[in-house]
């Protein structure tokens, strides 16, 4: 991988994250996707799935609150940003040994933790 094309990465990813700040999924988000989810289950008559999709929305009802699902969303943030953390840490001390598979390796390995980092923050 270039050096552009991960500066690039780098750059890109946290301004994916501003942008979508604002669409952060909701209870009733997840409770609609559970009923659009239901009425197809239910349009095909597979009954297995319209109950246990039946189960997870009265599950969803009781115990979902915006509060946990902005505590999930910040633990995968935080979960993610420690391995690009940790992924450049490894870049780096691939650079050091100036082994250049190593060093492609890394920079694929620390692009992927990247694109997490970016996939955790628009959830």
């Amino acid at each position: 991988m270039s050096k552009s094309l991960l500066v690039a990465l780098l750059l890109i990813a946290p301004a994916q994250a501003e942008t979508q700040a604002d669409t952060q999924p909701t209870c009733a988000d997840k409770e609609q996707r559970i009923l659009e989810r239901l009425q197809r289950a239910e349009a095909a008559d597979n009954q297995a799935q319209v109950r246990g999709l039946t189960k997870a929305l009265q599950e969803m009802r009781a115990n979902c609150s915006e509060e946990d699902l902005a505590d999930q969303r910040r633990q995968r943030i935080a979960e993610s940003e420690a391995e690009v953390e940790e992924r450049r840490e490894d870049l780096a001390e691939a650079r050091r040994s100036g082994d250049q598979d190593k060093i492609d390796k890394r920079e694929g390995k620390l692009a992927e933790a990247l694109k997490e980092l970016g996939e955790a923050r628009e959830q």
